[in-house]
């Protein structure tokens, strides 16, 4: 950490140095660049002697800072998940960086517990340690730990497969890639004018030819690049990937593993997976591939990455292994009970209202004099068919397996699935336009990842018919019979 510390600042002062750096080659001013090397340097040297941290009396405190001390401490019982990270140069140099998991909202880097720089042998450690240990109130030193996590009995339950690269362009990596390229490419063609030199209305005449041709390579070029960078932003960050669990099916804890140049181990406790969700975006649909994440209790939707348990790939892939998490293939693989048909008119109504005003706005304004290509916007209306069919087909509930299932989403669907054991709580909530038809929203309440599961637009006998088969004693005791 000596070398590790120093280095990170040096390239976190970057952009100063190098401002230094130049103007001390005008001026002369080599002191200068020498203090702009030191103070970086020293304040990585000052961050290693400054962090400690200890297991004691069942709390895990990390104490760093010199002037400004800032202290986390945290009980033992409240850890969710452990992480351990290990960067390029860490693993050049044999260390891990310890990344405690408790369910608390951080509002920055300085509230994260993070143990950076420890040996990985003594991070794996530590790792069984804080997941195995009971607060009794005695002091547990770091320096006789905990025997590391069984090892693993048999293959993983899930393991990479270069066929998954095929999935990467159509997550939302490969959009995020695509918004960049397009912004770039934006940008040139702006400069090189090539958007004043460009007349849409020459396009519906069909007299440019040449236009079309480079308009339709640009759009290949483009397609290829977003696909190329999503694919190797696939690769890079799910390379080796493995879900495993210790030997004997019976451990204390999912583990995750991924990374190519920069490695992760994600443990999960198993007390504290209250559910799955499965996500089924639009794009992995067409490519015929899902996702999965695990809901843990006591961390929320902001820390994602610590509880993804499948990269995007193949549907039975994913689906199995939200089989072997939940323990029963039927909240996942299981028909699901469709809405009513008030709920199927409110998927109609809904997509087709703005796109019916979209569409008549261009309508009228080709009347009034507005050029013939925004009529563009008349494709609006079979966009927003395609739209309700799917959020139509989508929608369902499930009460199966002991477990609450609800889907829902067209663009950005997904199939949650909580445990009935980790329901806290109902929430029957309608607006006024539900109320007309009859309709409501349940939320199933929980203590982990987006804290709800949300049924929308269920009739609203069923939705208390629902939520008093899965927890009678909660329910029962609001309700008023014949």
């Amino acid at each position: 950490m000596l070398l590790v510390h120093p280095v990170r600042e040096v390239l976190r002062f970057l952009p100063v140095l190098i401002g230094v750096f130049v103007a001390g080659r005008s001026t002369g001013g080599g002191l200068w660049q020498v203090t702009a090397v030191v103070v970086p340097v020293g304040l990585g040297l000052l961050r290693y002697l400054t962090t400690t941290f200890r297991i004691h009396a069942g709390r895990v405190e990390l104490r760093r800072g010199l002037v400004n001390r800032h202290v986390l401490s945290t009980p033992v019982e409240r850890v969710r998940t452990v992480d351990l990270t290990s960067s390029l140069i860490h693993r050049v140099l044999g260390l891990t960086t310890v990344r405690i998991g408790t369910g608390t909202a951080s509002s920055g880097g300085d509230d994260q517990l993070d143990l950076d720089g420890l040996p990985t042998a003594r991070a794996q450690a530590l790792r069984a340690e804080l997941l195995r240990i009971a607060p009794t109130g005695e002091a547990t030193g770091v320096e006789h730990p905990a025997a590391p996590l069984a090892p693993v009995d048999g293959p993983p339950i899930v393991s990479f497969d270069l066929g998954w690269l095929r999935f990467a362009p159509f997550t939302s990596g490969g959009l995020v890639i695509a918004g960049a390229v397009l912004g770039v490419l934006t940008q040139v063609g702006d400069d090189l004018g090539l958007f004043r030199r460009l007349d849409p209305e020459s396009l519906v005449r069909g007299d440019r030819g040449p236009t079309v041709a480079l308009i339709v390579a640009t759009v290949i070029v483009v397609l290829a690049l977003i696909s190329l960078f999503a694919v190797l932003g696939y690769l890079v960050t799910n390379w080796g990937f493995a879900l495993t669990r210790p030997a004997g099916g019976g451990g204390a804890a999912w583990q995750v593993r991924r990374g190519l140049l920069t490695t992760r181990e994600t443990t999960l406790d198993v007390d504290r997976v209250a559910g799955v969700v499965v996500g089924e975006q639009a794009g992995l649909r067409l490519a015929r591939g899902r996702r999965l994440a695990a809901t843990v209790t006591g961390l929320d939707s902001s820390q994602q990455t610590s509880s993804s348990l499948t990269p995007p790939a193949p549907t039975a892939v994913v689906l199995g292994a939200a089989a072997q998490v939940l323990g029963t293939a039927a909240p996942v693989r299981g028909p699901l009970t469709p809405h009513g048909p008030a709920a199927v008119r409110r998927r109609w109504t809904r997509a087709l209202v703005p796109a019916v005003v979209l569409a008549g706005g261009a309508v009228v304004a080709v009347v009034l004099g507005a050029p013939v290509w925004v009529l563009a916007g008349l494709a609006a209306l079979p966009a927003a068919v395609l739209l309700a069919v799917d959020r139509c087909r989508s929608l369902g509930h499930a009460l199966v397996g002991g477990c609450v299932v609800a889907r829902s989403g067209s663009l950005t669907r997904k199939r949650a699935v909580l445990g009935v054991d980790h329901v806290i709580g109902w929430n029957l909530r309608a607006t006024w336009f539900q109320r007309r038809v009859g309709l409501t929203t349940l939320v199933a309440t929980t203590a982990g990842g987006s804290q709800s599961v949300t049924l929308l637009d269920l009739p609203q006998a069923r939705a208390v018919e629902l939520a008093g088969r899965a927890i009678p004693e909660l329910v029962d005791q609001f309700l008023v019979r014949d």
